[in-house]
């Protein structure tokens, strides 16, 4: 008999990356001891460029003097992927899952990532899918809408996923997004105009978790 599995949601607002990242790492160190359940971070930054471990600094384009007066911040980390935005009006859910308690590969997990964001979009009439060989992240067409990057300690993730309900996408044009120079970024709301409903109207977290049956689409997926 299959045994029910716990996922506890935090819905945090608008939360500075440090005090997240130290969340993550003190959630993650509990995880590994069994001291909580499989945990679900969702939440927004305030304007944020992160690196991943690779530290491709060539792909932000503005000095950090430069970056500073645009009322950003920039932060190193040690999750997978290269530079991205983050800010105001973006879903960002971070998972504290044990993978091996669900039997899942990094691969797959990312698979299960990718697969959360196209029902997200799915569910406002907006058909996306992954990105070719060597693009993470979930795309429209040529315009990226979803961007990944996680981290594995122990067999539990950290970091995770940044979906773009309406955030200002001009910070976009000052990085080279995720070290991709030849495609664009989109939104929920550039792809859909006004159809976005809530998504435009509450904080991002809503967007997965105001109506129960949504919650159960899109979170069945882990």
């Amino acid at each position: 008999m299959k045994v029910p599995r716990s996922l506890q949601i935090w819905r945090l607002g608008i939360v500075n990356y440090s005090d997240a990242l130290k969340l993550q790492e003190k959630l993650v160190s509990d995880r590994k001891i069994h001291k909580i359940f499989d945990t679900l971070l969702s939440l927004q930054h305030p304007p944020t460029y992160t690196l991943g471990k690779r530290r491709t600094d060539h792909n932000l384009l503005i000095s950090e003097a430069e970056l500073k007066k645009l009322g950003a911040e920039l932060h190193y980390t040690q999750r997978g992927g290269d530079i991205t935005f983050h800010g105001p009006h973006q879903a960002i859910l971070y998972p504290i899952i044990s993978l091996r308690d669900i039997g899942l590969g990094a691969r797959n997990y990312v698979e299960k990532l990718e697969s959360t964001m196209i029902e997200i979009a799915s569910l406002y009439g907006v058909k996306a899918c992954p990105g070719q060989k060597g693009e993470t992240g979930i795309w429209v067409g040529d315009r990226k809408i979803g961007a990944i990057g996680v981290r594995i300690q122990y067999g539990i993730t950290s970091h995770g996923l940044a979906f773009n309900i309406d955030p200002d996408l001009n910070y976009f044009k000052h990085i080279v997004p995720c070290g991709i120079a030849d495609k664009d970024v989109t939104s929920l709301r550039r792809e859909t105009g006004n159809r976005i409903y809530e998504a435009v109207e509450k904080p991002a977290p809503h967007v997965t978790y105001s109506k129960e049956h949504q919650c159960h689409q899109v979170f069945h997926l882990f």
